[in-house]
C-alpha cells in the first residue's frame, strides 16, 4: 500500500516541475538579451534605410551619452546625432549596416556588449570594432556608452 503513495507523490513533483518550466519558458516578458538584440535589429535596418534619426532611437537620449571614436569622446546624444548626420550626409556614404555580436554579458540592468561591425557601399566596404555599454531606463534598453573603432 505504501508504493502507489510514492508513485502519487513522485508524479506530482514532475507535473509541479513540468508546470513551472512551462511558465518560465512561455513568459511573455521578453528578456533582456532579446530586448538589446532586438534594438540592434533597429539600429542595423534605420541605419540601412538612411534613417540616422530613428537609428539614433538606441541610445539615451541624454547629455550625459558618451561616444568614444578616433577623435577622441564627444558627450550628449544631440552631439553624437549630428556627428553622424555631418560623417554620413546620404543614404549612399551611410551604405548597408551589419552588426555581428561577439559577447553579449547582462547583469541585472546594465549589459556590455562587443561586436563587429561593417558598412557595405557602391564605393567601398568599412569595418571594425565597438564596445557598447548598455542600462535599462524607464523600462527600456538604451546604449549610454558607445566606444567604435
Amino acid at each position: 500500500m505504501n508504493y502507489p503513495h510514492k508513485i502519487f507523490y513522485k508524479m506530482r513533483i514532475l507535473l509541479i516541475l513540468f508546470t513551472s518550466l512551462t511558465i518560465i519558458s512561455c513568459s511573455k516578458t521578453p528578456s533582456a538579451e532579446r530586448e538589446i538584440l532586438a534594438v540592434m535589429d533597429m539600429q542595423e535596418k534605420a541605419w540601412s534605410d538612411g534613417d540616422i534619426d530613428n537609428f539614433m532611437m538606441g541610445y539615451w537620449k541624454s547629455d550625459s551619452l558618451m561616444f568614444i571614436g578616433k577623435n577622441g569622446i564627444k558627450y550628449g546624444w544631440k552631439t553624437t546625432l549630428d556627428n553622424y548626420k555631418k560623417s554620413y550626409p546620404s543614404k549612399a556614404a551611410m551604405g548597408k549596416l551589419k552588426f555581428e555580436v561577439l559577447k553579449l554579458e547582462i547583469n541585472g540592468n546594465t549589459a556590455y556588449l562587443l561586436g563587429k561591425w561593417s558598412l557595405i557601399r557602391e564605393s567601398d566596404n568599412l569595418g571594425g570594432y565597438f564596445t557598447l555599454y548598455w542600462k535599462k531606463i524607464n523600462e527600456s534598453w538604451v546604449i549610454t556608452i558607445d566606444h567604435t573603432s
